[in-house]
């Protein structure tokens, strides 16, 4: 369940009583109270159907997220953000993962005592919003060497999804081991979204989706010389 703090809701929102960051957490706070609200009063009627609260779509599109059964995903770039999004997180007690995390590296301590998984991009570009100033191919590089649980995206298409191995070649460039940065483009995405059993690294039982190259994947000159979907060759 996806929820966005910074400039896009201010500017996507704005005429639906969201134009600053206070009035964008104080609507999701209110949302997850009548949230809670609602999943106590369901809870407490059991199945007695005249004790039960009025259906509310948007409310029940909520109780997973309540009973942690699925995280709320929260996109955030600038510091500031990010605090609000952990402080709601706790507040609630729900699972969160953290979508963007452009500033992390200015909270470092926090996002670790967190321990909540990073998405991290996309970092190619220009900036193109005042919440981008500080974007930087460390970022990644400092929080993983931190102890976090960082993946890094392209956020497609922002930047295309072909690039995703370029841009794991920059964290290396600006000091990300080789080994931790094929693990934030494979494995740990897919602890991020719930799908590691199936996909992420090389296991008996998973989904033989394999890539074979000619030299290191990070060489933007090496080869591609196989690509195995489901344990089929399908390329070349």
């Amino acid at each position: 369940m996806k929820c966005a703090f910074g400039e896009n809701p201010k500017r996507c929102y704005k005429d639906k009583g969201i134009s600053s960051r206070m009035s964008n957490a104080a609507m999701l706070r209110e949302t997850l109270f009548k949230a809670r609200e609602y999943m106590e009063k369901l809870d407490a009627a059991g199945d007695d159907p005249a004790k039960k609260p009025a259906f509310d779509l948007r409310l029940q599109a909520l109780l997973p997220v309540l009973r942690r059964e699925i995280p709320l995903k929260a996109h955030a770039h600038q510091a500031n953000d990010i605090l609000t999004a952990l402080r709601i997180a706790r507040e609630f007690d729900v699972k969160l993962t953290l979508e963007h995390v452009t500033e992390g590296a200015l909270i470092v301590d926090e996002l670790v005592q967190a321990d909540v998984p990073l998405a991290i991009g996309p970092t190619f570009g220009q900036p193109s919003k005042i919440e981008l100033k500080n974007k930087s191919w460390e970022t990644p590089v400092v929080l993983n060497a931190a102890g976090c649980r960082v993946s890094i995206i392209t956020d497609s298409p922002v930047t295309q999804q072909s690039h995703l191995r370029f841009c794991a070649a920059m964290a290396i460039a600006s000091g990300m081991p080789e080994a931790d940065a094929l693990r934030c483009i494979t494995l740990n995405p897919a602890r991020h979204i719930g799908v590691e059993d199936r996909v992420g690294s090389l296991e008996a039982g998973k989904d033989a989706d394999i890539v074979l190259t000619e030299g290191s994947l990070f060489d933007m000159q090496g080869k591609i010389v196989s690509v195995f979907v489901n344990g089929e060759r399908v390329a070349p």
